[in-house]
């Protein structure tokens, strides 16, 4: 059952990407899917976490969209709630996503600032998109297993 569970995470996001969606809004949108949650919100609040944090060389897309997924099934809704499940979570995430692809920054996994049109043309002349895509599907799994494996 988990492993079908991550297996149609990563799936979901990754038609989502090919789709035209971006990073964060495809993980975050298979993570809240899976979990039941269906909003229009979800891509609109996660649109400028991607391509690095709206291409200013911060956090890859992928992993906030993650990170955003993670809290949604493991965060709190009041003050008194454990913040501890998500944080957890959160940290085992970025760790594995570090160790699979040895950073987390977007520049630093793509070697160019998507900030500058020097950036954004050796993004497509090298076509890193494909990066992108191999990214958003491993940040989804990743995360979709942690939730699996959580007691929530």
């Amino acid at each position: 059952m988990e492993s079908q569970f991550v297996a149609e995470v990563r799936k979901s996001a990754e038609e989502s990407f090919a789709s035209g969606l971006y990073c964060a809004e495809s993980v975050v949108l298979a993570l809240a899917k899976a979990q039941g949650v269906e909003s229009d919100l979800l891509p609109r609040v996660a649109t400028a976490f991607c391509s690095g944090m709206a291409r200013t060389c911060g956090t890859c897309g992928a992993l906030t969209g993650a990170v955003m997924g993670v809290s949604l099934a493991l965060g709190r809704s009041e003050s008194g709630q454990p913040v501890q499940p998500a944080y957890m979570a959160t940290e085992r995430l970025i760790r594995e996503f570090e160790q699979e692809f040895g950073a987390r920054d977007c520049h630093a996994l793509l070697g160019c600032d998507l900030g500058t049109p020097e950036g954004q043309a050796a993004f497509r002349e090298n076509r890193l998109g494909e990066r992108c895509a191999r990214y958003t599907g491993k940040a989804a799994e990743i995360a979709a297993r942690l939730i699996a494996e959580s007691d929530r």
